[in-house]
């Protein structure tokens, strides 16, 4: 049994958490391997630690990407999974595969030419940050269409509720390369560039196991370009979703940089512990997504109702869990990323902020999952531009503006948090989002 098969329509906590936990692992690998990496690099000084924190925050675009691309795979296979037909659900992990890797390859491309100027920019003018995280992202970038391969094949095995070989693909190789970046960085004397090396080795590892897991599924493997045109159209609601979060959170550290190294470095430290948070928080969001796609695949609109509510509570006592573990490791957890005192203390400043996001951002992120699976991206995107556009964005610059810090930065996030999931349980009380069919037509 290569997978989970939950019976179309039901919701019970065992069969969440059958779905929620090997992909909670999954989540979790890839953070997981930049905090080492962040705690490795920490320890050549601030200046490498500020240089990951740009470079790293340009190269989450392509992982945003590379998300919204699993997602919107996930919700599209699983509605035809939940139809039976198990054939055209993977037929849509192919045309996913072919559109990422060509993501892939432009992103690569395109970070050789502007990883420069990207880093000047968000670097506020700290020539020795800008060129040493314009150098780290040159060397990252060409792990992007590995990256992207390995995104469209969780997708679609998502869908389809095949739960081991995401499980297998994505922890073996991220092991290989958090074993390879002290080696590299340290021993061998890469020093940065080592880390980004590890990087690419680890996503061009996983991205081919996922490509060789579609050669002996019994489809066929050419492009289809009329699906992948129905693919985009379908995803860029998700896309514009995605892009709202991306320019929010290169703004935030475009900001942070601004109040010195030490408060971006400290920033790096924070926003890879809460993307850590989320990553581990959208297994819910997963499991609700596969089960939400085949509920409504199968004409179930009331499962999928019932589906909504039991991932809701599943994602508050998750957030609940994590704001605990926040609190604990408050005054120990910062040292394992750096020894600069300056850092240490900016990190105390947004410390608050971070624990108190984590139970609202549960609930919230277990409700995406049932309206990606849903297919509602169109609300999604709407709510996301309202609140980024309107709350977020003005938000960190007039902590700028007012020299509020970190703490104005990281309130700005919190609001940013609060508002979403406002909209969100006005929109799952409305029903409006569950319309049954095995595609869901793009509006």
């Amino acid at each position: 049994m290569r997978g989970v098969t939950a019976p179309v329509g039901s919701a019970t906590p065992r069969q969440i958490a059958a779905l929620a936990l090997p992909a909670l692992v999954v989540l979790a690998a890839e953070p997981l391997y930049v905090l080492v990496d962040t705690a490795v690099v920490g320890h050549l000084g601030s200046v490498p630690l500020a240089a990951l924190a740009i470079g790293g925050t340009v190269m989450t675009m392509a992982a945003w990407i590379g998300t919204l691309l699993a997602y919107g795979t996930t919700g599209r296979a699983a509605r035809r999974y939940g139809a039976g037909d198990r054939a055209a659900a993977v037929q849509e992990g192919v045309q996913a595969s072919w559109l990422a890797f060509a993501a892939g390859v432009v992103i690569a491309v395109a970070i050789q030419v502007f990883a420069g100027p990207l880093a000047r920019a968000l670097a506020g003018g700290g020539t020795d940050v800008a060129a040493a995280a314009a150098q780290w992202m040159r060397i990252a970038a060409l792990g992007t269409p590995g990256l992207l391969l390995a995104a469209a094949g969780n997708g679609w095995m998502r869908g389809v509720q095949d739960t081991r070989r995401p499980l297998a693909y994505v922890l073996g190789a991220n092991l290989l390369s958090a074993a390879l970046c002290p080696v590299l960085v340290y021993p061998a004397g890469l020093g940065l560039e080592g880390s980004a090396i590890a990087n690419v080795v680890a996503q061009t590892v996983a991205g081919a196991l996922f490509a060789r897991a579609l050669f002996v599924e019994r489809v066929p493997r050419r492009p289809r370009p009329a699906v992948i045109v129905q693919q985009l159209v379908v995803g860029r609601d998700l896309l514009v979703r995605g892009a709202a979060f991306q320019a929010s959170f290169l703004s935030a550290t475009a900001v942070a940089a601004r109040f010195g190294t030490a408060s971006v470095a400290a920033h790096q430290i924070g926003v890879q512990l809460w993307f850590l948070a989320t990553m581990v928080l959208d297994a819910v969001a997963i499991a609700a997504q596969s089960l939400t796609g085949a509920a409504l695949g199968a004409g179930s609109a009331d499962a999928a109702r019932r589906l909504g509510r039991r991932i809701g509570v599943a994602g508050l006592v998750c957030g609940a869990a994590f704001a605990v573990l926040a609190v604990a490791g408050a005054g120990v957890v910062p040292g394992w990323f750096t020894d600069d005192p300056a850092v240490r203390d900016a990190a105390g400043v947004i410390w608050p902020w971070l624990v108190a996001l984590m139970v609202p951002g549960g609930l919230l992120f277990a409700l995406d999952g049932v309206l990606i699976g849903a297919g509602d991206v169109r609300f999604m995107r709407d709510l996301t531009i309202v609140a980024a556009l309107g709350l977020f964005l003005p938000a960190i610059w007039l902590a700028y503006a007012f020299d509020l810090g970190l703490a104005g930065v990281w309130a700005g996030l919190f609001l940013f948090i609060a508002a979403r999931l406002v909209g969100m349980l006005l929109r799952m009380r409305s029903g409006r989002w569950a319309v049954v069919g095995a595609v869901r037509a793009a509006p």
